[in-house]
């Protein structure tokens, strides 16, 4: 399994944290968070909202884009790019497993 999705497996997606807590579990500051909702990297469940929420499906790669950005010293353009592969990674090993499962009840 790959070491960056180790975690994504447990979360609970459907339930939803405060920007603040977000900001605490990921080790990122809530401007930071800011600059990536700016950067459409981040997306608030209601963006109108003064308290914005977030699934908590975003805690892992937010976590994991967090680690990367201080262990090879990324600005936060860098992560919200980088945010956008592991998404885009996440879906393609969901699509790539149900297709997985299907094949093997058709095969």
């Amino acid at each position: 399994m790959n070491p960056l999705h180790a975690d994504w497996d447990w979360l609970d997606a459907s339930e939803t944290v405060s920007q603040a807590e977000l900001s605490r579990v990921c080790g990122l500051q809530t401007g930071e968070l800011d600059e990536l909702i700016e950067y459409g990297a981040l997306q608030p469940l209601a963006p109108a909202r003064a308290d914005r929420q977030f699934s908590a499906g975003c805690i892992v790669p937010l976590r994991a884009a967090g680690r990367l950005r201080r262990d090879f010293d990324l600005d936060l353009f860098a992560v919200a790019v980088l945010l956008d592969f592991l998404w885009r990674i996440d879906a393609l090993e969901h699509e790539v497993k149900s297709l997985q499962r299907h094949a093997e009840r058709d095969g």
